[in-house]
């Protein structure tokens, strides 16, 4: 097997290994994914915490249609509201509800939790995490900022 391909085979396992931690923390004391924490976080960030819907979809690498699944359960607990564009009724936004603003935070801390008991248990230094978050951004990847 070639580097490149046991490297990329590598990246795949531990990406799937670090959504179901997330997933299980998030999960397990919010009721939510951590791609339904993703998407929050995307809302977070947004002018006004909304963005028009297809917006959205680009910039969580989701088609419209998945986006729209991803919000039905979010809008149901009342985190997310979707909003009407009063002058064009083909365009719908995403909102972020004061209780979702609240609930993120609580969300956040968690998430933040976890990240840090991955890399301390796996004793990653500071510098060992500087270097894979570059190197993860040259592979594509964004982070919270979307860079």
């Amino acid at each position: 097997m070639s580097d490149t391909l046991d490297t990329a085979l590598r990246l795949v396992r531990a990406q799937a290994a670090l959504v179901r931690r997330f997933d299980a923390r998030l999960s397990g004391l919010h009721g939510v994914s951590l791609a339904d924490f993703t998407l929050l976080l995307r809302l977070e960030q947004a002018p006004g915490w909304r963005m028009r819907r297809v917006d959205l979809a680009e910039a969580l690498g989701l088609t419209a249609s998945g986006v729209t699944r991803g919000l039905a359960p979010l809008e149901r607990i009342g985190l997310v509201t979707r909003e009407a564009d009063a002058r064009d009724a083909r365009v719908a936004y995403a909102s972020l509800t004061t209780t979702g603003r609240r609930r993120l935070r609580e969300m956040r801390a968690t998430a933040e939790e976890t990240a840090t008991e991955i890399f301390t248990a796996r004793a990653l230094s500071a510098e060992d995490i500087a270097q894979l978050s570059s190197l993860l951004t040259r592979l594509g990847g964004r982070g919270l900022t979307g860079r």
